[in-house]
């Protein structure tokens, strides 16, 4: 629509009424700016230069126009009008008019929007909670399996201009098999993947998601695996309501190759572009598919800087080898059929040929973490970073994503970096996801559950649906945590993440039926120590330490079996914890032994090992880990805000030094609220429960019983961990500090033999002789006796 033509906001609003660009929204309705659902005030002159600059991106709006349309009949100092009005518009989006990230200033002329826009009438409301992974397996699994997998396409055909409607934005495509006329098996797969990176380095483009990909062919009842060959991708591009499908092939011509791209629209059959070069040799087929796919991305409709800058040739981007690209192809499919273990042995072969294959090392970073070990994840996504200046935009912002995620742990970073991935590609649904879990690492669940819905909107992943519900759990949206399950299964997804948040659930409802079904789905599945880590827990919330300790010596054995010593580790050093917890130093200091034995570089374990040698009163051991710790993750934000104040508090404690607390006074912060990485729920918030014990200590009744409060008020998040049951008794003595202690002391009375028969009544099978157990019902008979 030309610009002179612009109409009213109201009028455009029966059109599209919002647009979309990065992590931004603009309501033209509402006349509001918003970024990651949180409002951005913007006077009437900014918006409306940002509405002008958003109907055009890419293409220059000169200061006339801008004059036209924003200051039409007002006698105004027009160029301090304007600065003033584009300086308020760059603050507004943390833009810079010496490096533009969206608004590109023409000297002299006008203005440029630099980044894509996406037009669509309506957004579809999806409550903005959720939950997401407690521990790493299954964080790190629903991340991989939105980052990782990407559709894989086809070309073919002679080389020649269409006219016809060509891709949008707000267009998806289908990406076909590449069909092999060559003989030569090398060609297998390797030039769908090639195809696929090169095409995933435009935010211009949209390719349909494997999922989606999935789901189409369920409905057309094929299964899941079926070939993308040319007629199948025109029938699944038709269901799925996308634009058109690209379809690429390669034959031989003597001694050299023919390398054809052709996209059809797949609602009229029409061509709409389609290219043809020669490769000299195989070592020119990447280099001449490279070519091919920028000519048709510039065909479709792209614009001619926005190739220029998203145009990273793939032979630097990936890898020159063809066999490499072969490798990488099979892990794609082994992870999207089996799951990380599966594409493990095909990743390792695919840097075995290449070294230097960046992509090849965060594939696999992302398979161990998906597999729960961490440590070993964070050499490859550490080996990627170092390559990251070879690849396309699209992998150098995942890898640099990753490795401030995983490696150092700095969080603002990693905030940062999926916030401008997500600016550059805003309809890939990936780092939407990601960017949920990092909120939900710094306990923002309702930022964590409004980004993870944009996920959704743009791709139903299983990850996305679990993740969300979790997050609903954590801000204690139980009602709306059950209807996103529902709403995910009644699409036909299902997964580990579903399954641990209808345990949560079944738990949280005092549900042993629906709990025993969900343990039944666990057994015999690469994640059944997850499902026994789970019952342990559950165990050990009702004072059944022998049980627990059964189910968590068979969870630690099942994951020695896959392969997953580091959840081993963290099983047994979780074991640890409640052992110390529960008064059994000896068996907490064994378990933490055991945990390091198996892992002795884990993070996890480690952080909690250190932990339970404090509580267990092994301070040498403890004060020794917390220097390794210290020195180790100097940057990591859990592990400098959360662990380590924690474990100085409780050696504190052991120290019988309640002062530490008191003369260094540790408000709360999101942080503490943070979903863990080293358990089987969000939080088991160690450090609250902690202060809770050192304000005992210092006879501070009433700030003890806060913070033993603030743990029965997130059952949500805290699930069945052991500091949820202990902060009954926590709160029960509070008051009874108080009742001896506050002038009203009946009251306080009242309040203390309420929590201690809450406790007990929660204990009622719990093993006799555990040490806490033997002291609380001793407590409670002395207060009940006294009057």
């Amino acid at each position: 629509m030309p610009l002179q033509q612009l109409p009213s906001p109201a009028r455009l609003a029966r059109f599209s009424r919002f647009a979309r660009f990065g992590s931004f929204e603009v309501d033209l309705r509402e006349r509001k700016l918003t970024k990651a659902g949180g409002r951005i005030r913007l006077q009437e002159q900014p918006l409306r230069i940002l509405i002008l600059l958003l109907e055009r991106p890419g293409e220059l709006v000169t200061r006339e126009e801008i004059r036209e349309q924003v200051w039409p009949h007002e006698f105004v100092d027009f160029d301090a009008a304007l600065n003033t009005a584009t300086r308020k518009l760059r603050e507004a989006l943390n833009d810079s008019a010496d490096n533009p990230r969206f608004v590109e200033t023409v000297p002299r002329h006008g203005y440029r929007f630099i980044v894509p826009v996406a037009w669509t009438p309506e957004v579809q409301a999806v409550a903005p909670v959720e939950s997401r992974v407690w521990r790493r397996p299954q964080i790190w699994f629903a991340a991989a399996a939105a980052l990782i997998l990407a559709a894989v396409a086809v070309v073919g055909f002679w080389r020649s201009r269409h006219v016809g409607s060509k891709i949008s934005p707000e267009d998806t495509i289908v990406l076909a098999e590449f069909v092999n006329k060559t003989g030569e098996t090398t060609f297998d797969d390797s030039l769908n993947t090639a195809l696929s990176l090169s095409l995933r380095q435009s935010p211009f483009f949209k390719l349909l998601s494997e999922s989606e990909v999935a789901t189409t062919l369920q409905q057309m009842t094929r299964a899941a695996g079926t070939q993308l060959t040319a007629e199948v991708a025109h029938e699944v591009c038709q269901r799925a309501g996308s634009k058109a499908y690209i379809v690429g092939s390669i034959g031989s011509l003597g001694s050299k190759y023919v390398v054809g791209l052709k996209a059809v629209n797949c609602q009229n059959g029409d061509t709409l572009a389609s290219e043809q070069t020669i490769a000299a040799s195989q070592d020119n087929i990447l280099d001449a598919l490279d070519g091919a796919a920028s000519r048709l991305r510039r065909e479709l409709g792209e614009s001619l800087a926005s190739i220029q800058k998203f145009d990273v040739p793939l032979a630097r981007a990936t890898t020159p080898s063809l066999e490499a690209l072969k490798a990488y192809s099979q892990g794609l499919k082994a992870f999207r059929e089996k799951g990380p273990f599966a594409s493990l042995p095909y990743f390792q072969h695919v840097l075995d040929l290449d070294p230097n294959f960046a992509v090849g090392y965060r594939a696999l970073g992302l398979d161990y973490s998906g597999l729960g070990e961490v440590d070993r994840a964070r050499e490859y996504f550490s080996k990627a970073f170092q390559l990251r200046e070879h690849v396309s935009e699209w992998e150098k912002l995942a890898i640099t994503a990753d490795y401030y995620l995983n490696v150092t742990g700095e969080l603002d970073k990693a905030t940062e970096t999926y916030e401008q991935w997500i600016e550059s590609y805003p309809r890939n649904d990936g780092p939407y996801s990601t960017l949920g879990i990092v909120y939900a690492l710094q306990g923002q669940y309702e930022k964590a559950g409004e980004v993870t819905s944009r996920a959704l909107r743009l791709v139903p992943s299983f990850g996305s649906y679990g993740n969300l519900a979790i997050y609903a759990l954590a801000l204690q949206h139980f009602d709306e945590g059950r209807r996103i399950i529902r709403d995910a299964q009644a699409s036909k997804i299902d997964g580990f993440e579903f399954r641990t948040a209808l345990y949560a659930l079944a738990f949280l409802g005092a549900d042993s039926a629906a709990m025993a079904e969900q343990q039944n789905w666990f057994a015999g599945k690469p994640e059944e120590s997850v499902g026994l880590a789970l019952a342990s827990d559950t165990e050990a919330y009702r004072g059944r330490l022998g049980k627990a300790q059964e189910l968590t010596t068979r969870a630690v054995e099942s994951a020695i079996r896959a392969d997953n010593k580091e959840s081993g580790a963290i099983w047994s050093a979780n074991a640890a914890l409640r052992q110390a917890a529960f008064g059994n130093s000896t068996e907490a200091r064994k378990a933490a032994e055991r945990a390091l034995e198996l892992a002795p570089a884990s993070q996890g374990a480690e952080v909690e090992a250190a932990l339970a040698f404090a509580m267990a009163n092994d301070a040498p051991r403890a004060e020794s880990l917390a220097q390794d710790i210290r020195g180790r993750f100097p940057l990591d934000t859990q592990v400098q805000s959360l662990w380590l104040p924690a474990i100085q508090t409780q050696l504190a404690l052991g120290r019988k030094d309640p002062t530490h607390l008191l003369n260094d006074p540790q408000s709360a912060s999101a942080i503490e609220y943070g979903a863990s990485l080293f358990a089987s729920n969000p939080s088991c918030l160690y450090p609250t429960y902690i202060r809770g014990e050192a304000y005992l200590e210092a006879g501070k009744g009433s700030l003890a019983a806060a913070e033993f409060q603030k743990i029965l008020d997130r059952s949500g998040m805290v699930w069945n961990c052991w500091t949820g049951a202990l902060a009954h008794l926590g709160l029960a003595r509070a008051n009874a500090l108080q009742a001896k202690t506050s002038h009203a002391h009946a009251a306080a009375r009242v309040l203390a033999l309420a929590a201690y028969k809450d406790f007990l009544a929660l204990w009622k099978d719990a093993d006799p002789h555990l040490p806490i157990y033997t002291a609380a019902k001793a407590e409670y008979a002395s207060l009940r006796s006294r009057r």
